[in-house]
């Protein structure tokens, strides 16, 4: 059965992320606060990944499916208010990290695979536009190794391991979520310990 149009995420799930977080508190040190983090980035991509399936199945034609990324992407790129600054902070790196998922995701549907290069690759050339500061070149390269990814590329681990801490590397992030919800896209339960 095929999820009814605007129910693969809603703002009710986003928000219950996000009071999770703000009542229990984040500590990036604490295994439990950045795996509560990590849950939160999943879900999102969880989302994306069963809006991507479904269109790969044909149960979504091509507008239907950039609706519903649309959607969530929405609801989980809106401002958050968050009084806790830390928090916020950690919380948009969250954010940050999806939005190449949803850019990845929508390259996919509207133009189909890019094929000139490998996953490693395009990753490579998002870091050499990041070291040169150009950020739009790096998020198309990103977004390039997604649609990659989407079509059931890998993304090395080494690769990952092996960036700079920067916006290619929460980017990439986002990828490796968007990688474990298409190979297994189980629901994370908001309610685990």
């Amino acid at each position: 059965m095929s999820t009814p149009p605007g129910e693969y995420y809603t703002d009710e799930r986003w928000q219950n992320w996000l009071d999770r977080i703000e009542n229990e508190g984040i500590d990036p040190e604490d295994e439990d606060s950045a795996r509560l983090l990590l849950n939160l980035q999943d879900d999102a991509a969880i989302a994306v990944a069963k809006i991507l399936t479904d269109y790969d199945d044909g149960e979504l034609d091509e507008e239907t499916a950039l609706s519903e990324l649309a959607g969530v992407r929405e609801i989980v790129l809106d401002e958050i208010e968050i009084d806790d600054e830390e928090t916020l902070m950690l919380i948009d790196g969250v954010q940050t990290s999806l939005v190449c998922v949803f850019y990845a995701a929508e390259e996919y549907t509207a133009e189909g695979v890019a094929s000139d290069a490998t996953v490693t690759d395009y990753v490579g050339a998002a870091a050499d536009a990041e070291a040169e500061e150009d950020l739009d070149a790096a998020l198309g390269y990103c977004v390039q190794a997604g649609t990659r990814i989407i079509d059931g590329d890998e993304l090395p681990m080494e690769v990952v391991e092996d960036l700079e801490y920067g916006l290619v590397s929460e980017w990439v992030n986002g990828l490796d979520s968007l990688q474990t919800a298409l190979s297994d896209p189980e629901v994370v339960e908001e309610d685990e310990d």
